[in-house]
């Protein structure tokens, strides 16, 4: 047992269902519910466990000196969040330049309660031609869930409407923000 395993599974008492498919080298990964800033250790000993990279975008500061190393080598892309820039298409861009590319991303766009998730993630995934990974973070069972690739029809609504079934019951470290 690794390091990483021993560290998740005994200590912090977590377990992982599902596997990453290693032969999709290009996906966005949404990882549900976001509730606390614990979600991000959850994900890297996840990923570490997996062993299949996973990336993620920041703004641009956070890759600057003295901890900009730090941030790519956890698998950051820097991203220019200027006013008026089209993100959709800078992170669908990403894609063509990067040869294996798992795009995490969170659809509350925040840590508290939602009632309708940002689509952001849908269209990068669209636009880029990736199919989405739904990753769901369960503090209650204290699994993380890791669900076959769904591939986007173009029924929008329809898509959006499974995706977020998947995540029925779930519960994150923050229950009232579920």
């Amino acid at each position: 047992m690794s390091f990483s395993r021993f560290i998740f599974n005994k200590v912090l008492g977590w377990s992982i269902a599902g596997n990453f498919d290693p032969t999709i080298k290009k996906s966005v990964v949404i990882a549900v519910p976001h509730t606390s800033w614990h979600d991000f250790y959850v994900g890297a000993f996840t990923r570490k466990i997996q062993g299949v990279p996973i990336h993620y975008v920041g703004k641009k500061e956070l890759f600057k000196w003295p901890f900009g190393w730090y941030f790519r080598w956890m698998g950051g892309s820097p991203l220019d969040r200027t006013p008026g820039q089209n993100k959709v298409e800078s992170i669908a861009a990403l894609f063509e330049k990067k040869e294996e590319f798992r795009l995490t991303l969170a659809p509350e766009g925040t840590r508290k309660k939602v009632d309708k998730w940002k689509t952001g993630f849908y269209y990068i995934a669209k636009k880029a031609g990736v199919p989405i990974i739904p990753v769901a973070f369960d503090y209650s069972s204290k699994t993380v869930t890791i669900h076959p690739a769904f591939y986007l029809t173009d029924d929008t609504e329809a898509d959006l409407a499974y995706l977020r079934s998947l995540y029925s019951g779930v519960v994150g470290k923050v229950p009232e923000y579920t």
